[in-house]
């Protein structure tokens, strides 16, 4: 003991040296007169001076950080091997609960380098930054003629003349996994005789072509299809007439998925096309997401396709684009400093991807050439004027008529090369149009390319067949950034499809559903890692044959539902009544089957003796302690019937950082103790099971156990009835019932004091945070940050926003308020209930329609820095309303925040007063902030929902919306199936270090690269006004993300054993991760037999960018960055690393040989795939 306190002490002494003369050579740096010429233009005698000096610094940052590594390596050393257990907090006189200082040291080593990134780099500015884009436009929609949101196209007659005009028409048929019927009826209505004759039709003649994209729909009928079949789909492929577009498993929505099933659902396509026909993708196709996202072109090119293709973008948008010849672009990710996210993107021009709005600007002659409607079909023209079968009296006529809107196409392109598609919703289902349209089409071909004099080669094509020709044109290979071509970054959202109808309300649209979408997205990968590290360990010790591999075809099905629900008609909440159940109740069967390969996994790796394993479907070791009763109703929690022996829990952290957690359990007695498997006392803390704001569930109690839980390891817990009567500590509850009279039920053993009238404003308090409340309402007032004088307002209040009153009116897709949001005025005034405890305090608020918790963790680490809030909303009775949550902020955001993409990267904002209050809603799939140069405030949750920031210091999130009506965009229903839906938000306010004046090295460094005139340093707002802008969550902002929405799954070992094994916890890494790196997936390959797995995986690894520039300090956690370095040869413990293959994104490539070497390294945000052996 008195050796490890005098390394300490040392240890800290060196520190404290180090970083004092760190200090003092910044100071110096800082205060050199070279710093202060203007514009930072130097001589050069002073910029070498200069350079030496900042080489010099860089030096010394690196020493400094070996030194801090070498200390905590010494003193973790020191401390593994003394109590690990968390301190038991205990009473004060004054009635307070004090949780001891922890035991264990927490560390943050920030490599300086890894604090360079977000300052931004040297790179070039894009030619178009969408945030400027939408800074320029005036958004007036003015009428443009034919083409009525652009603009008249006019060209001369010879300007083909020594390039000629090359047309690729590219027939397709877009098929929604779900919409409007189910994907299975849509299956057997539809797509299965559009493949059927699509196969027959296409070995007609070989110059026609086709392309297909969801590989949900071509798998299931490739299993129904014979081998002769399947043959003849090889060869259709093999000679370049069928082209698999994309290959995902579905076309996914790119505003509500999150990026890990966005990856997933691309690699369960990717690797069903090389299993069964042997294809790679080359190009993206994704014409009816509503708005796109700059995550997906990063994840297209990591799988290496080289172009890519999208259509639904603002109206005004394309026109501006058109006008200027932008339409097509290298799109670039706003971090990107040397041009390796590039890939090339075609934005098509005008209103759809259907016939009438594909072939030039003038609808009514393009509709003239969709030949499913000819005269006696069942659908016709709009125009009025129908198609004409081509024969040799008009083809002339026709073909001209044609050209003319090809010509004036083009027109809108910077090549001589032009794309047509040539297909709608579900086309070529009968033979009969197969015929119509490649019969017709073909004459007309003919015809153009017999006369010389035409200047122009029309043929049909598949999409790479069109960029190949755009690539040889221009005399460059796919994937080189074509001559003359803009650079481009940002995204396409919010979109509109004409006047002021955003597509902004199905961010929220059936928000139930969006929730257990990242409930079975957590559960996915929790099974995918135990499951791959199960399996590795049982084959380690020859154990494989009595492990159950049929779980691997529960797994496979379970990415499969997960991928079908990324389609932009389902976690959309767009589809049908009735298609909404069907995609629940496949969530839920997965969620299920998940649940059953977590706890074989789990039984296998917490036995002591692995010889005693058993697998027994009939009676599972292990139970999840929450059920779902149906696909619509929220989670159940197990009551566990405490016995004279103990009970054990077994607890799975998904996360790959060792993390210290609640771990909820309800019990039937308050006469509870938490014990570690070694027998060791844990904190643990007692609250009445409530059943509504004033009636406790009797004889259940909720035990909130503090643990220490292993990185992506089980950590084996025991529950006892406490021998001597004494309860654990047990919480006190406050109920304030506003003078309303409600009968009430108090618990017997928990204090419950009763306050008929009293509205005091009242506070909860931690060692980090102290948050405010107002007694009336109930709602968040403030948030007072520790050893900070001044309270940061953060008042919460709920609102409502109706519809309009005219025939345009919001539903499923459309947001279409009726003004700004009115405040929301229940009946009655709440029911506010405030329990204090020793672990954490929390208020309860009930209002009719919505029930808030907002929880303060009274523990050290990531836990207690944030407040835990969560909505349950039921808004059944409403009528065309839509229930939204605002905080108020003295932050001074002015009209900028920021909006995540996808949960991979933040997209700055501004607030653009020309547009409607509409069109100023975003996505958010996982976070939000506003910031001034003082403070960061962020919203996190563990849903997508629709944000904006109306006003500056503002940020407000709709809950959940309903409308009795249909929006006119082919749904045919309003959203009448609301749900009691729970949202879950963790609110984080940060410091940030400039704003304080001791605020230590990094914020002096980040200052310091300002004044030396770096581009790209950013603090504060001013990212949003950067040519570049870009923005990033700080590290404790990532880690609290991690921990809302990886969750620790509690199992309970079943009662019924007689005699019970030996458990022991389960720690799979040997190393702690840098805080940085995510393990996104950890993923056993299929083998031959496609439902049996392979003996190799996926390890898919994320790297993080993070801010450096809010504080850091007594964060209470273990935190260590390296530069991006990271050893996979020594990570997995009692495991060895067979092979090691860098790999494309979805495994379709590999990139460069297998090396012997395990260490690895990635650039800050990227994804890198390797497949390895583990065994």
């Amino acid at each position: 003991m008195k050796l490890k306190k005098q390394v300490t002490v040392c240890g800290a002494a060196i520190f404290c040296v180090a970083v004092f003369s760190l200090y003092l050579m910044l100071d110096r740096v800082q205060h050199d007169p070279a710093r202060h010429q203007s514009g930072g233009n130097f001589p050069r005698s002073q910029i070498s001076v200069l350079q030496n000096r900042i080489e010099q610094l860089e030096q010394l940052l690196e020493e400094n950080h070996e030194i801090i590594s070498h200390i905590k390596d010494s003193v973790l050393e020191l401390t593994a091997h003394a109590e690990g257990q968390p301190a038991v907090p205990h009473h004060t006189p004054n009635g307070s609960w004090v949780l001891p200082p922890e035991s264990r040291p927490s560390f943050l080593s920030i490599s300086p380098q890894d604090c360079q990134f977000a300052l931004g780099g040297k790179g070039q500015s894009p030619d178009l930054q969408m945030m400027a884009v939408y800074s320029l436009l005036p958004f007036d929609n003015q009428d443009g003629g034919v083409w009525k949101q652009g603009f008249d196209i006019t060209y001369e007659p010879n300007e083909w003349d020594t390039e000629p005009l090359q047309v690729f028409v590219v027939p397709h048929s877009h098929n929604d996994p779900g919409w409007i019927k189910t994907f299975d009826k849509y299956y057997y209505d539809q797509t299965q005789h559009i493949l059927n004759s699509m196969v027959l039709k296409m070995q007609e003649d070989p110059r026609r072509r086709f392309i297909w994209s969801e590989i949900s729909f071509f798998s299931k009928w490739w299993d129904n299809i014979s081998t002769q079949k399947r043959a003849a789909v090889r060869r259709l492929v093999g000679n370049g007439q069928l082209e698999m577009v994309t290959g995902g498993w579905v076309m996914p929505d790119e505003a509500n998925s999150h990026y890990f099933a966005m990856i997933d659902q691309l690699i369960e396509g990717h690797q069903w096309l090389e299993k069964n026909i042997g294809v790679t993708p080359r190009s993206g196709w994704a014409v009816d997401p509503f708005g796109y996202s700059s995550t997906m072109p990063y994840l297209l090119k990591r799988s290496n396709l080289t172009a890519m293709l999208i259509q639904r973008v603002h109206y005004a948008i394309k026109k501006h684009f058109a006008a200027t010849q932008n339409l097509e672009f290298m799109w670039r990710q706003t971090w990107d400093t040397d041009a390796s996210t590039d890939i090339f993107c075609h934005m098509m021009p005008f209103y759809s991807y259907d016939v009438p709005h594909t072939c030039g600007p003038d609808p009514k002659i393009c509709c003239q050439f969709d030949f499913k409607r000819l005269p006696g079909g069942r659908i016709n023209c709009p125009w009025k004027v129908p198609p004409r079968a081509i024969n040799d009296a008009n083809v002339v006529e026709r073909a001209q008529l044609l050209l003319d809107q090809y010509r004036k196409k083009s027109k809108l392109y910077r090549s001589k090369v032009l794309l047509v598609p040539l297909g709608d919703d579900f086309r070529y289902d009968k033979p009969q149009e197969w015929d119509a349209q490649f019969l017709n089409y073909q004459r007309i071909f003919d015809f153009l390319n017999s006369q010389p004099n035409l200047h122009v080669q029309a043929q049909f094509g598949t999409l790479s067949d069109y960029f190949d020709a755009l690539y040889k044109r221009l005399g460059i290979v796919p994937g080189m950034k074509p001559p003359g071509f803009p650079v481009l970054s940002g995204d396409f959202f919010s979109y509109a499809d004409r006047e002021d109808h955003y597509w902004t309300g199905y961010f929220t649209s059936r928000p139930f559903y969006k929730s257990l979408d990242r409930v079975l997205e957590a559960h996915l990968r929790g099974a995918e890692i135990l499951f791959s590290l199960a399996l590795a360990h049982a084959r380690h010790t020859g154990a494989d044959s009595r492990y159950p591999l049929s779980d691997y075809a529960l797994l496979s099905n379970a990415r499969r539902n997960l991928g079908l629900f990324q389609h932009h008609d389902a976690i959309t909440g767009t589809a049908k009544e009735a298609v909404a159940v069907d995609y629940g109740v496949r969530l839920l069967h997965s969620l299920t089957n998940l649940n059953h390969v977590i706890i074989n996994a789990a039984q296998y790796l917490v036995l002591g003796d692995k010889d005693t394993y058993g697998h027994d479907p009939a009676a599972p070791f292990l139970s999840m302690d929450d059920t779902r009763p149906s696909q619509d109703s929220l989670p159940e929690k197990t009551v566990v019937k405490l016995d004279t022996s103990p009970r054990f829990l077994v607890v799975f952290n998904p996360l790959e950082q060792e993390r210290l957690s609640m771990v909820p359990v309800l019990v039937d007695s308050s006469y509870v103790r938490v014990l570690s498997e070694e027998g060791q006392p844990l904190p643990a803390q007692i609250s009445p099971h409530w059943s509504s704001s004033t009636d406790v569930v009797p004889d259940v109690y909720q035990v909130s156990i503090l643990a220490r839980l292993p990185a992506l390891g089980l950590r084996v817990l025991q529950l006892h009835r406490s021998p001597d009567g004494r309860p654990a500590p047990v919480s006190s509850t406050r109920l304030y019932l506003q003078g309303r009279d409600l009968p009430l039920r108090k618990p017997q053993s928990a204090p419950v004091h009763v306050f008929p009238d009293s509205t005091e404003d009242f506070c909860l308090e931690n060692q980090h945070l102290r948050a405010c409340f107002s007694g009336r309402s109930g709602l968040l007032q403030s948030i007072r940050r520790a050893g900070e004088e001044r309270e940061q307002k953060v008042s919460s209040e709920f609102l409502v926003y109706g519809t309009r009153s005219s025939k345009d009116k919001s539903g499923a897709y459309l947001f279409l308020p009726d003004g700004e949001a009115k405040p929301y005025a229940p009946k009655d005034p709440p029911v506010v209930r405030v329990m204090e405890g020793p672990l954490f305090s929390e208020v309860t608020t009930y209002y009719q329609h919505v029930q808030t918790v907002v929880r303060l963790y009274n523990v050290p680490g990531v836990e207690g820095l944030s407040l835990d809030v969560s909505c349950l909303v039921d808004i059944r009775d409403h009528v065309n309303k839509e229930l939204a949550l605002r905080f108020t902020t003295d932050i001074e955001s002015d009209d900028t925040f920021f909006t995540d993409l996808n949960g991979f990267q933040i997209q700055p904002r501004r607030y653009q007063r020309k547009l409607p209050l509409q069109a100023n809603f975003y996505p958010m799939p996982a976070m939000a902030y506003i910031q001034d140069m003082q403070s960061r405030l962020t919203l996190h949750t563990a849903q997508a929902l629709g944000v904006s920031s109306l006003g500056s210091g503002q940020l407000e999130v709709i809950l959940d919306r309903r409308l009795m009506q249909d929006d006119n965009r082919g749904l045919g229903q309003g959203l009448k199936d609301n749900k009691r839906t729970c949202n879950r938000f963790r609110l984080l306010l940060e410091r940030r270090a400039t704003a304080s004046k001791s605020s230590g090295f990094f914020s002096k460094l980040a200052s310091m690269f300002k004044a030396l005139g770096f581009p790209g340093t950013r603090t504060g707002s001013p990212e949003a006004q950067d040519s570049r802008p870009i923005s990033f969550p700080s590290l404790l902002s990532h880690i609290t993300s991690m921990h809302l929405n990886a969750e620790p799954l509690v199992m309970l070992v079943a009662q019924e054993k007689p005699v019970l094994p030996v458990l022991r916890s389960f720690v799979p890494l040997s190393n702690t991760l840098p805080c940085d790196f995510h393990i996104l997936n950890l993923r056993t390959l299929q083998a031959e037999d496609d439902s049996l797995p392979s003996a190799e995986a996926a390890l898919i690894l994320h790297r993080k960018g993070f801010d450096c520039s809010l504080e850091a300090k007594n964060l209470g956690f273990n935190c260590t960055t390296s530069q991006g370095k990271l050893a996979l040869g020594s990570l997995f413990q009692g495991l060895e690393l067979g092979s090691l293959q860098p790999t494309s994104l979805t495994l379709m490539y590999p990139l460069g040989t297998a090396s012997n070497s395990t260490n690895i390294h990635l650039d800050p945000m990227e994804i890198a795939t390797f497949r390895i052996r583990l065994g």
